[in-house]
């Protein structure tokens, strides 16, 4: 509540002053008055996400709350040399809008090189330290094409079509791209309930379902399952977090032995006494909610294979 009424408070002002000065100052002298302004707030607001979202008139802080999130992760990242991803520039077919919060990471990451892809041809919003390429981002072909240009991305941030076959297939593709210790985002992930983008409560196939899929591969050592293979999400993904409609994940290597090894040879020899639908995790392959069990091994083979 105290943040809403705050935010509100400098959306006020804000627009207050905007108006002032619009009202007063010929259009040319407002352009100029507005970029000076925009560098000089950047650099003192360099640490501080949300307020960069707020100058550069991004939804991630206000409409959503996602920068207090990406502030937390990113902070110790923001002096480095990066590459990052955002997909989706923003303004839809209306090539004249877009790029706001390309250029709030031009403003946080003073030192890395920020690229944006989006269906629309939006390259004429180009600037220094910004690039931006027109791209499907479920072309594999010119997503690992854009993934060799920069020799990889640190971080990716799918702010893209938010359909649900969009978001798994473009991170199936561009994770394994992803470099050592990379962090991939994924927004907007309410979409993941939506049947209108493909999604749907009881819709085994939608985002969410798939990243929380994930989330059990973090621990796929302890599984009680005789022979598992664990794919390529199992040994490169080591952390991931889940906020209101915002994914972080963390690329790295899964390496870590089994707690008590000799507990998991106790559950295999239990399962094996019993019948083996009554069994937990048996003969378990990540199984989705509503999916047939005996589809389980090669829905999920299909589901998660890397492109």
């Amino acid at each position: 509540m105290v943040r809403d009424i705050e935010h509100s408070c400098e959306v006020l002002s804000y627009m207050r002053l905007k108006a002032w000065l619009q009202k007063n100052l010929s259009p040319s002298m407002y352009g100029r008055l507005v970029r000076t302004a925009r560098a000089l707030l950047g650099w003192w607001w360099r640490n501080d996400l949300n307020r960069l979202a707020l100058l550069f008139h991004t939804d991630k802080w206000g409409a959503h709350w996602y920068t207090q999130h990406y502030q937390r992760y990113f902070q110790t990242l923001k002096g480095k040399g990066l590459n990052l991803l955002e997909i989706g520039v923003g303004g839809y077919e209306n090539s004249n809008q877009g790029g706001e919060s390309l250029r709030m990471w031009k403003a946080y990451f003073r030192n890395s090189r920020i690229v944006g892809i989006d269906l629309y041809d939006k390259t004429h919003l180009c600037e220094h330290r910004i690039d931006i390429r027109q791209c499907d981002q479920t072309d594999s072909e010119s997503l690992h094409r854009l993934s060799s240009e920069y020799a990889g991305f640190d971080i990716v941030i799918d702010d893209g079509s938010h359909l649900n076959e969009h978001v798994i297939k473009t991170f199936r593709v561009l994770f394994p791209l992803l470099r050592p210790n990379g962090i991939y985002v994924i927004e907007d992930t309410q979409t993941a309930y939506w049947p209108t983008c493909g999604g749907g409560r009881s819709n085994p196939q939608n985002s969410m379902e798939f990243f929380k899929d994930l989330a059990d591969g973090l621990n796929y050592v302890e599984y009680p399952v005789e022979e598992y293979k664990p794919d390529y999400f199992d040994q490169h993904i080591v952390e991931i977090a889940f906020f209101h409609n915002l994914i972080f994940i963390r690329k790295g290597s899964n390496d870590e032995k089994p707690n008590v090894p000799e507990l998991i040879q106790r559950e295999l020899a239990a399962a094996a006494g019993l019948d083996p639908g009554e069994t937990h995790l048996r003969d378990r392959k990540r199984t989705s909610v509503g999916v047939d069990r005996s589809q389980v091994h090669a829905d999920s083979e299909r589901r998660r294979e890397p492109f």
